[in-house]
């Protein structure tokens, strides 16, 4: 695992962030105005096999790596050489992210997999701006992104010396179908990473439809874990009422499913179009408030005067202060992310959206503890890609969307399917706000 340490500040500024901005703008320059160079911005990486060869194999790895901070020309996909496989920042004591040396023999708690499908997150575009902190922090650069994958088994680690019941419990063979999180490393066609973090996809799953729903699935349930909803029964309070944004989206979307599985109702979910209220509905939704024709939080206070026991907020600065006094006593804002800090529908930073999204930052809404006290309101906000130690914690979360999913308690998000060489139309189609459910990569390997 790479080593923290504590920061210097260049001019009161995080370098990271200085670093950022400088090759952000130097991408806006190059695409802007002298397209024909963006090639000269891509890194080459000792792990690379050269394209030129007319001998590479099938066997060898494909991946998307980005080498600096940038535009849609640093999703560069390359092949490494023989025996190197990505690896996320948490398979200690083997490795560095984001590739393994020609593996000779794996750690016993890993599998290889063979990775049929990723999914592409919305954390993957602030992941190639630079701005994804637990990249910065546990990758830096070059990083393979993702979260999400599934596939098959291809390699097993030695088992003999394992000691932990959980891991042994994961009784994998080569060949099965699995799925699961890798705290980046997922752009890859191989990858190494702890069985603990894969499970076994149902069988009335495809494989594509399991890349889908890892890191939402996980997102939405720790979130209202993070709420008083789970493990169920452990806190009644009298309302049970939720508001829940981005309800079409691939957190929203499971956000709404579990609220209703674990009891919560009535269940206000918000949507940016009128094309997303019907699939919002036949979620679980009791209300859909479509932003686009709806005043969203007079509208909401309608719905429920008394306020929401939780407000579920990835916007960041255009919701996140009215979606605190909507709550009720005892009310809870989770926070989860902040796409409206960032800009929508553009795949460079150019120095004007730089300047917005300073401004937007000096906007986001300051919480008093002491009026919180009187208020009897909380706000708590989560990153999974932080919970590298929290092994036990996920497991337990994973397991309970395995049953979910087992009696076909729990839909899969709809999908949008591409290939390896579309990600960086992927990338463009996420950063639209106009997606619904997930977009999955296909790597081809057979």
């Amino acid at each position: 695992m790479a080593q923290v340490h504590k920061k210097i500040r260049i001019l009161g500024q995080d370098p990271d962030i200085l670093c950022a901005l400088w090759a952000n703008i130097v991408s806006w320059v190059v695409a802007t105005f002298f397209p024909q160079y963006l090639r000269y911005l891509l890194p080459k990486y000792p792990e690379q096999e050269d394209e030129n060869k007319a001998d590479l194999e099938q066997t060898l790895t494909k991946c998307i790596s980005i080498g600096r901070p940038g535009g849609l020309e640093q999703l560069q996909k390359i092949r490494l050489k023989r025996g190197i496989v990505t690896v996320g920042y948490n398979v200690k004591d083997f490795c560095p992210p984001p590739f393994t040396p020609p593996i000779q023999k794996i750690p016993g708690d890993c599998v290889i997999l063979a990775n049929h499908y990723f999914s592409v997150n919305y954390a993957d575009v602030t992941i190639r701006w630079g701005l994804y902190e637990s990249a910065k922090r546990f990758v830096g650069w070059p990083i393979v992104p993702g979260f999400d994958v599934a596939g098959t088994i291809e390699v097993l680690g030695d088992e003999i010396n394992n000691q932990r019941a959980d891991i042994q419990q994961l009784k994998y063979k080569v060949g099965d179908r699995v799925f699961g999180c890798t705290l980046f490393g997922a752009y890859s066609s191989k990858i190494l990473i702890p069985k603990i973090q894969l499970r076994k996809i149902p069988e009335h799953l495809s494989t594509a439809q399991a890349a889908s729903l890892p890191t939402v699935s996980l997102t939405a349930l720790y979130a209202l874990h993070l709420a008083g909803g789970y493990p169920t029964g452990v806190i009644k309070y009298r309302n049970k009422s939720v508001l829940i944004h981005s309800a079409a989206g691939g957190v929203g979307s499971m956000l709404v499913q579990m609220s209703k599985l674990l009891g919560f109702g009535p269940i206000v979910g918000v949507v940016g179009s009128s094309r997303k209220v019907t699939y919002a509905k036949s979620l679980g939704c009791d209300y859909v408030i479509d932003k686009s024709m709806q005043p969203l939080f007079p509208k909401a206070k309608q719905l429920v005067p008394e306020g929401f026991a939780a407000a579920f907020d990835a916007n960041g600065v255009s919701t996140l202060k009215n979606s605190y006094d909507s709550l009720t006593p005892t009310g809870r804002l989770i926070v989860y992310g902040f796409h409206t800090n960032l800009p929508l529908g553009q795949t460079t930073l150019s120095p004007l959206e730089w300047i917005r999204m300073g401004a937007k930052q000096s906007r986001m809404p300051k919480f008093d503890p002491m009026d919180m006290t009187v208020s009897n309101k909380s706000v708590l906000a989560f990153n999974l890609s932080f919970f590298a130690e929290e092994v036990d914690l996920v497991s337990n979360l994973f397991d309970q969307i395995i049953n979910w999913l087992e009696h076909d308690q729990l839909k899969y998000p709809p999908i949008l399917e591409m290939d390896l060489g579309s990600v960086a139309q992927a990338h463009q189609h996420i950063q639209s706000g106009k997606s619904i459910g997930k977009v999955v990569i296909c790597t081809g390997v057979k």
